[in-house]
């Protein structure tokens, strides 16, 4: 079993910026890509980012250049900073572990409003 939490959602104006954060915890050692998602009001659940273990970041072609995933390993955390951000980023922003291959564990949520 993995747990994910996850922190800093909140409202922005466009242009701002906002980073999350989600910790996880559990058999961490299964865990080969941790993604970050995102559901915006009325809309289907889409991928924003992931890294894999090897470090390598893939990014929705909406928020190249705009929003970073990283990781550290240390304390267990990937990060999603997002900066010029935008109305359509508006949602609630899933953190996501595949573990074990195939095993998919979901945090809780936070939500993300963009709005002036």
């Amino acid at each position: 079993q993995v747990q994910l939490v996850e922190y800093g959602g909140g409202l922005v104006q466009p242009g701002g910026s906002l980073r999350l954060s989600c910790e996880y915890s559990g058999r961490v050692f299964s865990i080969s890509c941790m993604c970050w998602y995102r559901q915006g009001p009325g809309e289907e659940r889409e991928l924003v980012a992931s890294i894999r273990n090897s470090g390598y970041p893939d990014y929705a072609d909406s928020v190249k250049g705009r929003f970073a995933i990283s990781k550290d390993n240390a304390k267990d955390t990937i990060y999603l900073q997002m900066n010029n951000l935008k109305p359509a980023d508006t949602g609630v922003y899933y953190c996501k572990a595949i573990a074990n291959g195939a095993d998919e564990y979901w945090g809780q949520g936070t939500q993300v409003t963009v709005s002036s």
